[in-house]
């Protein structure tokens, strides 16, 4: 039965992720099919219509009469047509040139969204930029504080998958961190500290774990070895909440044995100083299953006690898996006061913290937001406020509106993340996404609004408006970090927009055109001559066609449907 049992746990989640899987990638295929069949259905309704109406029209008459003048043409009206297209393409081109560099934005971009898009329904463009910070910022690598577990989590994914979540310079970093956390220089004197100082380098997961048994048959109170088992030995959740309570027990006696000797010596200090990170980590660890199994109240309680009892471990940012659970609970008022501690200018931003202060400046208007009301009458002070904490949500980190709006397929979360690169918003949708889902209208206020930054951002990108300028060094460290099987979030620059590169194309093309049929006169009119034939020839069977449907069809109701 409980081989059956372990068996059915082992089963139960890939079944769920294949069908969620098969159920997202049949709607995909569904809408796309759906949009392929209502173009065609419209292209053929065109092209009936204009069959019907070519008698009207007079579309026969007026093909003909068409190409007995274009047959009648001279080389020198050819020469004449090219380079004037030639002419006024480049005078264009260089204008729209001269305005992008200038103002960033293509002129005939502008002038059909600021005029023409109102007109035809569409949202008024957002206000100019103000001020420019200059500031340089080189990119830094953070501990995720809502990294998954090991074994219960990124090892489940690549059973079900076979697809590896974490990289191995992801992987390298963590062993340089528990280094740094769970080792001190004195380890050498106790033989289970030893061992776990060696199984911390280790490359291979089987053999960390292996000697993370050692160290626990070597000593019971092994708190590390414990870590070590439930991170990544554990195949559940639960399982891996069981070793850290033993964890914790061990790490509660050694923190108090090492608390009264932390003064006799540097040794002594050392020891305190990685026996508090053991606790603070094994306590946190314990609050984040409580909070994975359901237990979201008891999760709070943990969190705030330890944030209460070690205010200045702000490394492991508790406080972000404090937000988190409170949003889950739904308790506003708390998550506004402990954003409103940690949203200060002296300490250092993070997708969370802005993109939680835009969620809550968003659910007081955003259950009543419509962009059609809100182009017509302006936007209200409140409506604002939210507008703005949003434009200063996506300055920091431009790739989490992808994400929440599942316009990008999102993964698991690296145990590192780059701030205001791919891998953080990552790491924040893949917990945050259902908390933006249980504000109503959240999301489409985040969708009508978040591209509009990008459009009040001074131009060159380099420079920054709310934040310091943004890194160029995101892309490359995102690589590192993510997964080959993801497609990395670029940061979205401003670059070259479509008209400046049709005019460009267009003023080529007509060039080189002028100068063939200047060089080249007979030879272009035969060519000319001969595109002609072909396309005639391509629209024959369909004119074969039509006629035997006319033929088929009675007159009456032709002349009927002409006369409309």
């Amino acid at each position: 039965m409980a081989f059956a049992a372990d068996i059915l746990k082992r089963i139960t989640p890939a079944a769920t992720w294949v069908w969620n899987f098969t159920k997202r990638a049949w709607t995909d295929i569904t809408l796309q099919w759906s949009w392929n069949y209502l173009w065609a259905i419209w292209s053929v309704l065109v092209i009936l219509l204009v069959y019907i109406l070519r008698t009207p029209l007079k579309l026969v008459e007026n093909l003909t009469a068409m190409s007995v003048f274009v047959s009648s043409l001279t080389p020198k009206f050819y020469v004449a047509l090219t380079g004037t297209s030639s002419l006024l393409s480049g005078i264009i081109l260089i204008f729209e040139w001269w305005y992008f560099r200038k103002y960033g934005t293509s002129f005939i971009e502008q002038v059909s969204v600021n005029h023409l898009g109102p007109l035809l329904g569409g949202d008024e463009t957002e206000t100019n930029t103000t001020s420019n910070n200059d500031n340089k910022q080189k990119c830094k690598v953070w501990r995720n504080p809502l990294n998954l577990l090991r074994g219960a989590e990124y090892s489940r994914y690549h059973w079900v998958t076979g697809q590896e979540p974490l990289t191995y310079y992801d992987m390298n970093l963590s062993a340089q961190d528990h280094q740094t956390f769970f080792t001190c220089e004195s380890d050498n004197l106790r033989p289970a500290d030893n061992i776990m100082q060696k199984a911390w380098r280790e490359r291979n997961p089987s053999s960390r774990i292996n000697a993370a048994h050692l160290a626990v048959a070597e000593d019971a109170d092994c708190a590390t070895g414990y870590i070590l088992l439930a991170e990544e030995e554990a195949t559940t959740v639960l399982e891996a909440e069981r070793l850290f309570k033993k964890a914790l027990r061990s790490g509660e006696m050694l923190y108090r044995k090492s608390q009264i000797l932390q003064h006799h010596s540097a040794i002594h200090e050392a020891e305190h100083r990685r026996d508090t990170n053991v606790l603070v980590y094994v306590r946190r660890r314990l609050s984040m299953c409580a909070r994975k199994l359901g237990r979201t109240k008891e999760a709070v309680k943990m969190m705030r006690d330890l944030m209460k009892e070690f205010p200045l471990m702000s490394v492991l940012n508790i406080h972000e898996n404090l937000l988190e659970a409170l949003l889950e609970l739904q308790a506003y008022p708390d998550a506004q006061a402990l954003l409103c501690k940690y949203d200060d200018i002296s300490l250092p931003k993070s997708a969370t913290i802005c993109y939680t202060a835009a969620l809550l400046k968003a659910r007081s208007v955003c259950d009543k937001f419509s962009l059609e009301v809100a182009t017509k009458r302006g936007l209200t002070t409140a409506e604002m406020s939210a507008v703005e904490a949003i434009h200063r949500a996506v300055e920091f980190n431009p790739h989490v509106p992808k994400y929440l709006l599942e316009m990008k397929k999102l993964i698991l979360p690296p145990e590192h993340i780059l701030k205001r690169g791919d891998s953080e918003a990552i790491a924040y949708a893949f917990y945050h996404l259902p908390l933006w889902k249980n504000v109503d209208g959240a999301l489409n206020l985040l969708h009508c609004t978040w591209e509009g930054t990008f459009r009040m951002i001074p131009y060159p990108l380099e420079k920054g408006h709310l934040f310091y300028p943004y890194p160029n060094c995101t892309e490359n460290a995102d690589r590192e970090l993510l997964p080959n099987f993801h497609y990395v979030s670029v940061y979205p620059k401003k670059e070259w927009p479509f008209f400046i590169i049709f005019v460009g194309c267009l003023c080529s093309f007509t060039a080189m055109l002028a100068i063939l049929t200047h060089q080249y006169p007979d030879l272009m009119i035969v060519l000319a001559r001969g595109i002609s034939e072909f396309l005639g020839m391509l629209i024959s069977p369909v004119t074969f066609l039509l006629e035997k449907i006319d033929g088929f069809m009675p007159t009456s109701i032709w002349h009927v449907l002409t006369r409309i």
